[in-house]
């Protein structure tokens, strides 16, 4: 069964396999002592850190070992917070951030501190120069991520480490994504990796802060990892993340074209669909990542049966989330949430197995349209007996159905003429004015109603 799901964990590496069962037998006892266990353990973790500082490009002794990548980012947001506490209590992050940052930034909000969102354009990117204005005389911390782990779009990191270092303001950069893929350019003041995103065990995170940065650790003082990290190492698990990291690297070069031509074709050949959209930036982004969004699909439903068709994909729709609201990043970007797919290749993959998922997709999207009723592509008939004005209740109907309501009744208002939609679904908010620009419609905008909004839509054609 094809497995497309690399970005939110890839297959652990042969590399660390190996590792992971070799520390287990040597890597057991207590680094801390002198006795002859606890020097063995001692030598397997110093490698492991030489070797994980070598892929990061830091020193050694600028690199903690978390028990996760979520735990990496909220020790470094906390401990440069509290550390550069007298420049101020701005943290300054992009609003296409994992939820890991957003969540330090909320509690850092909480407690009294503020944080800006730098906005991104519709491909996912910030602008390095919009980001530079966000930062202020009292920023303490910037945050940008290297690549999405939603979309794959790469991030102005060396821009933007520029206009932070002239500004004085230290940069956290989540490498989470990209760091298997090879290092994050330069200028960055923190780095937080995890290492179940490069092939590595889950539970093992990275932490690098370089010397000179103002940082003070939150929480009661620990004698491990500098006083970064608390408890136990892991230490067969480090062991195995350190030598994975520096397997994938060496293969990078290699499999990164490979899989960049494998996504290509997936790019090419998936807007051939009625009604799919592309999105993320199609140049600088990660190799193996693609992500679309189907109009008039269920994403739950359409993740089913991929699955059932041997095909593991992940989902930015809300129609696929506990929460009923999509993806941030989505809404951030301002395109289509529903029907939403991320393909994210592994390392491996063959032509084969993407050649039949292309073959496979097209019949899954009709299907899945045809169940939920959604009218055919293409603009709306014209009705002789039209109404300037209507309104559809999709009130207590979740994602896709209010934009299929829409795209049914638009042809039965004039050119000129409005639809009005009633949703209490939080995706009609990003949806309907995705599908009027994927329609060519005029979004009028949004407005107040008893229940719910009303999204006003006019009749350009």
């Amino acid at each position: 069964m094809p497995y497309f799901d690399a970005a939110s964990s890839a297959p652990l590496h042969p590399v660390a396999r190996q590792a992971l069962l070799a520390a287990l037998d040597e890597g057991w006892a207590d680094p801390a002592r002198l006795y002859r266990e606890g020097r063995r353990a001692r030598l397997l973790l110093d490698a492991a850190r030489e070797a994980a500082a070598e892929a990061v490009g830091c020193r050694p002794d600028e690199l903690t070992f978390t028990s996760s990548g979520t735990r990496a980012v909220h020790s470094g947001i906390s401990g440069a917070l509290a550390g550069r506490r007298r420049v101020g209590r701005h943290l300054v992050v992009s609003a296409v951030e994992h939820s890991s940052v957003l969540h330090a930034a909320a509690t850092h909000e909480a407690q009294g501190g503020t944080f800006a969102e730098v906005p991104v354009d519709r491909a996912g990117a910030v602008s390095a120069a919009v980001y530079g204005e966000a930062l202020r005389e009292d920023t303490a911390l910037a945050c940008l991520q290297s690549a999405n782990h939603e979309v794959g779009t790469e991030q102005p990191v060396a821009e933007v480490a520029e206009l932070c270092r002239a500004s004085g303001v230290p940069l956290l950069v989540d490498a989470a994504q990209s760091l298997g893929w090879g290092p994050v350019p330069t200028g960055w003041s923190l780095l937080a990796a995890s290492a179940h995103k490069w092939g590595g065990p889950s539970g093992v995170g990275l932490l690098a802060v370089r010397k000179g940065v103002r940082f003070a650790p939150q929480g009661p003082a620990d004698e491990r990892e500098s006083g970064r990290a608390a408890g136990f190492e892991n230490i067969p698990a480090v062991v195995a993340a350190a030598s994975s990291l520096r397997a994938v690297r060496a293969e990078a070069a290699a499999e990164s074209v490979r899989l960049r031509a494998l996504v290509d074709l997936i790019r090419a050949r998936v807007p051939e669909l009625p009604d799919v959209e592309v999105v993320g930036d199609p140049v600088r982004r990660l190799p193996h990542l693609v992500t679309f969004s189907c109009l008039y699909v269920g994403g739950e439903t359409l993740l089913h049966e991929l699955d059932r068709a041997d095909f593991s994909v992940s989902s930015g729709s809300s129609c696929t989330s506990s929460t009923l609201t999509p993806s941030h990043v989505l809404r951030a970007m301002g395109v289509l949430s529903e029907g939403n797919v991320r393909v994210s290749l592994p390392a491996g993959t063959t032509a084969e197995d993407v050649d039949r998922f292309l073959r496979v997709l097209p019949g899954v999207v009709s299907e899945v349209r045809e169940k939920l009723g959604a009218p055919v592509s293409g603009a709306p008939s014209p009705s002789p007996a039209a109404a300037t004005s209507l309104v559809v209740d999709s009130l207590g109907k979740r994602c896709p159905i209010p934009v299929i309501e829409l795209a049914k009744v638009i042809g039965e208002v004039p050119v000129g003429g409005t639809v009005t939609v009633l949703s209490d679904d939080e995706a009609a908010r990003l949806d309907i004015p995705a599908w009027c620009v994927m329609r060519e419609q005029e979004y009028v905008g949004e407005e107040p109603a008893d229940r719910g909004s009303a999204y006003v839509v006019r009749r350009l054609s």
